[in-house]
């Protein structure tokens, strides 16, 4: 028979997640464009590094994620430039990005 201490901890433990980075996924990948596409069941975000002068850009890395968990995304990303801006000051808004003729078969942004 178990007490409700015990009870209480399997629960906790169980809401628990244990999440594993590698080194190699720890050193980050750097991008400097994103560019967004969306269906009817998912976002596909494509992080890309777009060099001065180099006419061709690489995708580093494809993020695929639902409806709901890009809406949770996005209000996380929204509240942590917002935690930063009260930190540093203001994040400046340059309007010098590229614009690219590309649609991936669904609506397309920029970030």
């Amino acid at each position: 028979m178990s007490n409700k201490k015990e009870e209480s901890q399997d629960k906790q433990q169980g809401n628990q997640i244990n999440i594993e980075l590698s080194e190699e996924i720890a050193e980050g990948v750097y991008a400097n464009l994103a560019m967004i596409a969306h269906s009817n069941s998912e976002f596909v975000i494509d992080f890309i590094r777009l060099m001065p002068g180099v006419p061709k850009a690489k995708v580093k890395s494809r993020v695929v994620v639902t409806p709901e968990h890009a809406k949770r995304l996005f209000a996380a990303l929204q509240d942590n430039i917002n935690k930063y801006e009260q930190t540093f000051g203001p994040i400046k808004n340059v309007d010098d990005s590229p614009k690219f003729p590309m649609n991936f078969g669904g609506a397309v942004g920029e970030a």
